[in-house]
């Protein structure tokens, strides 16, 4: 048992280090020759602030919204767990997100697990439906955004090598390694996924709590109310990111279509699994940028920016889930059950 412990920690360990190692070597190879005064320069006094903080509220709102989503998939197993506790722990899995990509999922659950004694097989079959949601709008958005900017996407198709007839460019081409490491990162979401689902079919009580939790959906008592959070939550996501575009002189004539398609960029580069998406998430904003008629030194600021404020919030965010749930008392209904 213990060196089974041991290795699980190992591994642990080494999926932290090789995510960040992966994530510091993006950035390294894009601001390698990078000027950082002139970030510096913008973030003093070339940043309008009233916008970020606008900005930064939707990405608050957006994480309260899918904390009440959970909430409603939530009922139906036979607690009501409280509006609070899941958008703490909403804010928990984000902020996990940053030391272990992926891992924030398992923290909710355990997060619901301890303070609303929900079993943790249970409420993580209502992540993957909820995942399975996200996929499916995301997926809307991505096609919306392709057919109505069909020529920006086909010049980057142009530009970023896949029409290259010859192999050598292809393999020297930093986006053949980009889309390399997302096919690679989804592939080993699969085995995971797959692997993680054929253990519980093993152990048949799990299972099944596993499979009610995924069919809870079909409980919620208001299925309109369950849409329009879906919605509020992809809508909060988008406002998030294209209100940023009004903090830069220099983004600021960026139309909202402009803005669908660089989130649709920086939500699938966000799938290789570096902290919060550091790194390939700056390579896809700074790339599509430059084909709107950003210069790359002003899209390496956006990004640069962007991505360390809004890190920073999810930092944030996670500290005050973390305190308000220490804060929180245990009902004395789960003191009488445990008696």
């Amino acid at each position: 048992m213990k060196r089974k412990a041991t290795n699980n920690l190992f591994k642990r360990l080494l999926n932290v280090v090789l995510s960040g190692l992966l994530g510091a070597f993006i950035l390294f190879w894009i601001y390698r020759d990078f000027d950082f005064s002139m970030a510096l320069q913008v973030f003093d006094h070339d940043t309008n602030w009233w916008w970020m903080l606008l900005s930064l509220f939707f990405g608050v709102l957006s994480h309260v919204f899918r904390g009440l989503r959970w909430k409603q998939m939530l009922d139906p197993l036979g607690r009501q767990p409280s509006k609070s506790v899941c958008i703490d722990s909403i804010f928990i899995a984000y902020a996990a997100n940053l030391i272990l990509p992926r891992v924030g999922e398992v923290s909710r659950c355990a997060t619901l697990q301890r303070w609303e004694r929900i079993p943790f097989s249970k409420s993580l079959g209502t992540i993957v439906t909820e995942r399975t949601f996200d996929v499916l709008c995301m997926a809307l958005i991505t096609l919306a955004a392709f057919f109505l900017q069909m020529p920006v996407f086909l010049r980057f198709f142009k530009e970023t090598g896949t029409k290259i007839p010859s192999f050598v460019h292809l393999v020297t081409s930093p986006w053949f390694y980009v889309s390399f490491f997302s096919v690679l990162a989804v592939a080993m979401l699969l085995y995971y996924f797959i692997r993680y689902l054929s253990f519980f079919q093993k152990v048949k009580k799990l299972f099944i709590d596993l499979l009610e939790g995924m069919l809870s959906v079909k409980e919620v008592r208001n299925v309109p109310l369950f849409f329009c959070y879906t919605a509020a939550i992809w809508g909060c996501y988008f406002l998030h990111f294209y209100l940023t575009f009004f903090c830069f002189p220099f983004t600021s004539q960026l139309d909202w279509m402009a803005g669908v398609v660089l989130f649709v960029a920086g939500t699938v580069a966000v799938i290789v699994p570096t902290p919060n998406g550091a790194g390939p998430w700056h390579f896809a904003i700074i790339t599509m940028m430059v084909l709107y008629g950003i210069s790359a030194t002003d899209a390496g600021i956006f990004a640069l920016i962007v991505h360390t404020i809004q890190t920073l919030l999810v930092v944030v965010l996670g500290v005050w889930g973390w305190i308000h749930l220490q804060l929180k008392k245990t009902p004395t209904v789960w003191q009488t059950d445990e008696k």
